[in-house]
């Protein structure tokens, strides 16, 4: 299905007529006979004829993505690794005139026990929608009676 734009481009060309021409050598515009019209395509028509496939091409390998791995702790821990002396340099900078420094590392704390899940359903979610994506669903996991 052609977009907006792709269509409206399709009309425009259909709105103008196309004059087929041939230049003689010594530069002047020659019409062409009836016959071999059809056979000729105009410059605009035979380019866009040619790059349609290099395009779809192109969309396809973007809307894979790149792969994402399942969610796992280790991941989630590295992250918060990188990202806390960052919260703390925020935290240090916005803090009140008489924060102590066990406060701040208080504060911290809070801040990871909040970011920690919040990453690891985030890559929960991501996974999820890849594996939908690339059309393999995540099988439900079956409970035995024991486990409700």
């Amino acid at each position: 299905m052609p977009t907006r734009k792709q269509r409206r481009r399709q009309q425009k060309n259909r709105r103008h007529e196309w004059e087929y021409v041939y230049v003689d050598d010594d530069g002047r515009e020659v019409e062409v006979e009836g016959e071999e019209a059809p056979a000729a395509k105009p410059a605009k028509q035979a380019a866009k004829s040619t790059a349609k496939p290099a395009a779809k091409g192109g969309r396809g390998a973007r809307n894979a993505g790149r792969k994402v791995d399942p969610p796992s702790w280790r991941r989630v821990t590295r992250r918060a690794a990188i990202f806390a002396p960052i919260m703390l340099l925020v935290i240090y900078f916005l803090k009140p005139k008489n924060a102590t420094p066990l406060s701040l590392i208080v504060q911290l704390a809070v801040l990871l026990v909040f970011f920690l899940p919040f990453s690891y359903v985030m890559d929960v979610l991501m996974y999820r929608a890849y594996r939908k994506r690339i059309g393999d669903p995540i099988k439900p996991v079956r409970r035995s009676m024991r486990d409700r």
